[in-house]
């Protein structure tokens, strides 16, 4: 009986360490961030590239990477910097990796650069910052002598008269964390610029998804950006205010426009190419074009399309 006993206190004390060391590893373990997803990307790159195609480029406190490949034909063409989409990289299969692969077989020297990482906790701290103001606000009204708008029935009756109210839909990504996605790459587009601007060249800029969106309004903003042409593939704001006033946006933008677009892209993207095209006769932009692609865009034989319809398009400018 005493062996027994000795043996059942032996197991609930091995028990309680071993829950306590458990309970003291999963506090530990819940302070510990994963890695970012640009770090994830930066290592791998690193890693399966050669060095002399990275070039780390510094856009205030933060580093990032752009990919330099240099022109390999007879005659030097221009300069090209390539801005994938967000949650994109570089070396993505969409489209970035063959151009700034093939580009330099037509005479362009390519810059392909790393987006910065979505701030997705921006809208909470703008959230934040409205509910302390909107208490302060009401604090505020609650110290005055409060005013009421009432109506009288025929029975004499008083109401409080109350105005209609209307729920707009929800946006998939707010304005907040679309302005701060817009800040960080203009930073870094900026100083991807002023390293690429080396001495006076032809300068394209080819980029992809959101960041065509926001750099749309970044030219449209600052009309003397010195670039030659600007290419957007699929360009698109997911943001419903945002992404309509993106059609008048497009055709306020000074440099030579490429609009590209897939056939399978989403609704939003093709139901906006008409009115961008109203925009863009009501303002006479007459050095923009419109240019539709269909199948598969990560297939070869779409990337060899792109190229040409890119090719096309600069040949007729220089």
């Amino acid at each position: 009986m005493i062996s027994a006993q000795l043996i059942k206190k032996t197991l609930q004390s091995v028990c309680c360490c071993s829950a306590l060391c458990l309970s003291a590893y999963a506090s530990a373990a819940e302070h510990i961030a994963p890695p970012s997803l640009s770090s994830i990307e930066n290592s791998d790159i690193k890693r399966l590239l050669p060095n002399d195609e990275v070039k780390p480029i510094l856009a205030g406190d933060t580093e990032f990477l752009s990919l330099y490949s240099e022109y390999m034909s007879r005659d030097f063409r221009g300069i090209v910097l390539l801005i994938p989409d967000w949650n994109s990289t570089p070396t993505s299969n969409a489209g970035m990796s063959y151009l700034r692969k093939e580009l330099t077989n037509l005479g362009y020297t390519t810059y392909a650069m790393t987006v910065p990482d979505i701030d997705w906790q921006a809208s909470n701290m703008a959230s934040q910052a409205d509910t302390q103001s909107s208490t302060q606000s009401s604090t505020q009204a609650q110290n005055e002598e409060p005013t009421k708008t009432a109506q009288s029935n025929s029975d004499g009756a008083v109401t409080t008269a109350q105005e209609p109210h209307f729920v707009n839909a929800i946006d998939l990504v707010s304005n907040e964390v679309l302005s701060h996605y817009k800040t960080n790459l203009i930073m870094r587009y900026e100083a991807l610029y002023q390293n690429a601007m080396s001495e006076p060249n032809n300068i394209v800029v080819i980029a992809q998804g959101t960041s065509a969106g926001v750099l749309l309004e970044y030219y449209a903003d600052f009309p003397d950006s010195r670039i030659d042409a600007f290419i957007s593939l699929s360009s698109y704001l997911p943001n419903t205010q945002r992404n309509k006033g993106l059609a008048q946006t497009t055709s306020l933008v000074t440099p030579a426009l490429l609009d590209i677009y897939y056939a399978n892209d989403n609704t939003d993207i093709l139901m906006s190419l008409k009115n961008r095209q109203r925009w863009v006769n009501r303002n006479a932009k007459f050095d923009y074009r419109q240019r539709q692609l269909f199948g598969l865009r990560h297939a070869p034989e779409q990337h060899a399309r792109l190229t040409k319809v890119i090719d096309g398009f600069l040949r007729r400018l220089f």
